[in-house]
C-alpha cells in the first residue's frame, strides 16, 4: 500500500482539492439558481447539462491521453473547469448556466478517467481494493468540505464562485510536479457500453444507477433544502451528512465486497438505501437531528453503489481492457446521472419534496432487483478469485529524481 500511495499521493491530492470546489458549487449553483427565480424543472435541466458534458468527456479523452498523457489531460481539463466556474457568476442566465454546465462535466468526466486508469496501474493484488476505497472516501471527504464552504459567503455574491475557481486551480500543483503518472498503453482495448454489458450486466447497471441516484442526490438536495424551508447554513450541513455517510461507510463497504460476493453486497446496500429513504420520506417535517441522521445513512448506502460496480466489472475483465473499463463506466455513470436531476426534479413538482427521496426509493430497487436477478444467470467470482488491477512500476516526484 505505501508503493502504491507513493505514486498516487499527487493525483489523491489533486483529486481531494478539485472536489472540495465541486461539492461546493453543486450547492452553490442550486441556491444562486433558488435566488435569481429559475423554476426547479430549469434547475434540474442545468444540473443535468453537467453529465451531458459528461459523457462527451467519458468518451473523448482516453484518446487524448494516450496522445499527451495523463499529466497534461488533467492539466488541461481543470484549468477550463476553474474558468467554467467564474463565468456562471458573470453571466446569471439559465441557458448560459447548462452551456458552462456542460464544460464542467466534460471536464470532471476526464479528470475522472485519468484518475482511475491511474490507479488501475499503480495498484496490485494486495491494495486494490484499498487504493479504491481511499480514492472515493477523498472524493467523498472533499465534497464534504465544499457543502460547509457555503458559509465562507454569501450565495448571492461573487466570493463563492472565485472561491471555488481557485481551489479547481490548486489542483493543478501536485499534479505538475510528480513524474509519476503511467505510460499510456498502446495494448489497452476499446470497450464500449455494449460490450461491457456482456461481459458483466451488473457492473454496467450498478454504475448507471449509481450516477441517477447520486446525479439526484447532489444535484437537487440544495433545492429540496430550500423547498422544506432550510437555511443556507442548515443546506451545507444537509448536504455534508449526505457525503460523509458515504465517504465513512465507503470503506467498511468495500472492504466487506472484497471478503464475500459482491453481488450480495450490491443487494444488501440497495435494500438498505430504499429502506432508509422511504423512512426519510414518511419522516419528513421532524427533527432536524433525525433528518441528518437519515441523509447521512441514505448518502452512506447509495453512493458507494458506483465503487461496487466498478469492482464488479473488473472481476470479469482482463488486464489489457481495465482502462478502457473505467472509461466506459464513467460514461455509464454520465448517462445514468444525465437523468438524475430531471427525474427527479419531475418527482418533486409533481409529489412535492418528498419526490427527492422516493425517486432515490426506486433507483436503489431496481439495483438490487438486477443484481438478485443475475444471481439467477450466471455463478458468481468467488471472494477468493476477484481479480485486482494490474500492476505497473512508477516515477518519482522531480526533486527525488537522480540526474
Amino acid at each position: 500500500m505505501k508503493s502504491a500511495l507513493r505514486h498516487s499521493w499527487a493525483l489523491l491530492v489533486g483529486i481531494a482539492l478539485i472536489m472540495l470546489g465541486n461539492g461546493l458549487q453543486t450547492s452553490l449553483l442550486g441556491l444562486r439558481a433558488s435566488i435569481e427565480g429559475f423554476s426547479t424543472g430549469a434547475t434540474g435541466a442545468i444540473m443535468s447539462a453537467f453529465y451531458v458534458g459528461f459523457l462527451a468527456g467519458s468518451t473523448l479523452t482516453p484518446k487524448i491521453v494516450k496522445d499527451v498523457g495523463h499529466i497534461r489531460v488533467f492539466a488541461a481539463w481543470s484549468s477550463m473547469a476553474s474558468a467554467a466556474i467564474l463565468l456562471h457568476g458573470l453571466i446569471l442566465e439559465p441557458w448560459f448556466w447548462g452551456l458552462m454546465r456542460l464544460v464542467t462535466g466534460f471536464c470532471y468526466a476526464g479528470v475522472y478517467v485519468v484518475a482511475e486508469s491511474w490507479l488501475n496501474d499503480r495498484a496490485d493484488n494486495r491494495t486494490r481494493g484499498q487504493l479504491l476505497s481511499l480514492y472515493m472516501v477523498v472524493q467523498y471527504v472533499g465534497l464534504s468540505g465544499g457543502q460547509l464552504l457555503l458559509n465562507v459567503g454569501s450565495p448571492a455574491e461573487l466570493v463563492l464562485f472565485v472561491l471555488t475557481s481557485v481551489l479547481i486551480s490548486l489542483a493543478l500543483v501536485p499534479i505538475s510536479l510528480t513524474t509519476s503518472a503511467p505510460q499510456p498503453s498502446e495494448e489497452q482495448e476499446r470497450l464500449s457500453p455494449r460490450a461491457l454489458w456482456k461481459l458483466s450486466p451488473l457492473g454496467v447497471m450498478a454504475c448507471a444507477g449509481a450516477g441517477l441516484s447520486t446525479g439526484a442526490l447532489l444535484g437537487m438536495g440544495a433545492v429540496f433544502g430550500e423547498e422544506v424551508g432550510l437555511s443556507v447554513a442548515e443546506i451545507s450541513i444537509f448536504m455534508a451528512m449526505l457525503i460523509a455517510g458515504a465517504a465513512i461507510l465507503q470503506f467498511p463497504i468495500g472492504r466487506l465486497s472484497d471478503r464475500f460476493a459482491r453481488r450480495a453486497v450490491i443487494v444488501l446496500t440497495s435494500a438498505l438505501s430504499v429502506a432508509l429513504a422511504l423512512v426519510a420520506w414518511v419522516m419528513m417535517g421532524q427533527s432536524a437531528a433525525l433528518t441528518l441522521g437519515l441523509i447521512f445513512l441514505v448518502g452512506g448506502f447509495s453512493m458507494p453503489v458506483y465503487a461496487l460496480g466498478m469492482a464488479h466489472a473488473n472481476d470479469h475483465l482482463r488486464p489489457g481492457q481495465r482502462v478502457a473499463a473505467s472509461s466506459t463506466l464513467v460514461l455509464v455513470f454520465g448517462l445514468g446521472a444525465t437523468a438524475g436531476p430531471v427525474g427527479v426534479a419531475a418527482l418533486m413538482d409533481a409529489m412535492g419534496p418528498g419526490g427527492f427521496y422516493v425517486g432515490v426509493a426506486v433507483i436503489q430497487a431496481a439495483i438490487g432487483l438486477f443484481a438478485l436477478y443475475r444471481t439467477t444467470q450466471r455463478e458468481g467470482v468467488g471472494a477468493e478469485l476477484q481479480k485486482p488491477y494490474r500492476p505497473v512500476v512508477g516515477g518519482r516526484p522531480f526533486w527525488r529524481r537522480r540526474p
